[in-house]
């Protein structure tokens, strides 16, 4: 299929996107890698009368270290994000996650804030950005805000990013020597989709584990907490973690829809076999 007709702009600055964001509100979409938004165009699940392509905008693209927090552009490719040295340095868990997207092809053209600001439940990176307590940058007609991944993320496909706003970087604490990140996600084929996948952070304080954040994906609308699970392995020590209790409490944490790809039930099997698999990396330090 090809999509519905629709106008095309590039802006060079911030101001030129809000501006045109403010005058089309919901009939504009903006355009960054494309990867995933392209496929909606084609599909006609998705029919802007304006794409605003923000490729041109300075300053996106970068990747540094800001007060404590690994700082990564909306514009930084996947690819780009996967080869960088202070990713693999500050956030090992992006690293650990990002060969998991797609393929090649996709994270070469593929962006950081399109697929935090895109919010696919099934997509690694806002799972990462939520296990890590990051935070996102945005830009609007009332100036620059931050929105912390835990408020960020609303539904499906829906963000606190509101019709006339630009996602602009997102914010990762920079981990340190006590840091524990952990990945693990099952898919029919590597490239494909995940059933389920899961994202870990911690904090190994002696031998106890601490501060522990698990962010599951592809099991709900929006990337989840599993809350009861994280309850019962905080504070626990590291070589006798009590997992089977964690992955009982489950239960009460996840609530999975089936679909033509796996039912309930089996992603909730799954859900416990890749709790079982972080628990056990979170085990080792980070290299």
């Amino acid at each position: 299929m090809k999509p519905s007709s629709f106008a095309y702009a590039k802006t060079r600055s911030l101001d030129e996107t809000i501006g045109l964001l403010e005058q089309h509100r919901d009939e504009a979409r903006i355009i960054a890698g494309g990867q995933s938004l392209m496929a909606l165009l084609n599909l006609r699940l998705s029919a802007p009368k304006l794409l605003v392509d923000i490729n041109g905008i300075a300053g996106l693209d970068g990747i540094a270290l800001d007060g404590g927090d690994l700082k990564i552009g909306a514009l930084v490719r996947h690819s780009a994000a996967q080869k960088s040295p202070l990713v693999a340095r500050h956030a090992p868990l992006l690293a650990l996650a990002l060969p998991h997207v797609a393929h090649p092809a996709i994270r070469n053209r593929g962006t950081v804030g399109g697929s935090i600001a895109l919010a696919d439940p099934a997509a690694e990176l806002p799972a990462c950005l939520l296990a890590l307590g990051g935070a996102v940058e945005i830009a609007g007609p009332g100036g620059m805000r931050t929105v912390a991944a835990d408020d960020f993320f609303q539904g499906l496909y829906q963000t606190a990013l509101g019709p006339d706003e630009v996602l602009t970087a997102i914010r990762l604490p920079a981990a340190g020597e006590t840091t524990r990140v952990a990945f693990a996600e099952l898919a029919r084929r590597h490239g494909d989709f995940a059933l389920v996948g899961l994202a870990a952070s911690a904090r190994a304080e002696g031998d106890r584990l601490e501060d522990l954040r698990l962010a599951f994906l592809s099991v709900a609308l929006t990337p989840v907490r599993a809350r009861r699970a994280e309850t019962v392995l905080n504070g626990q020590r590291l070589g006798s973690l009590p997992v089977d209790e964690a992955v009982a409490a489950l239960a009460d944490d996840l609530d999975p829809d089936g679909d033509i790809h796996a039912s309930r039930e089996m992603k909730m099997h799954l859900a416990g076999v890749l709790l079982r698999r972080v628990a056990a990396q979170l085990e080792r330090p980070v290299p």
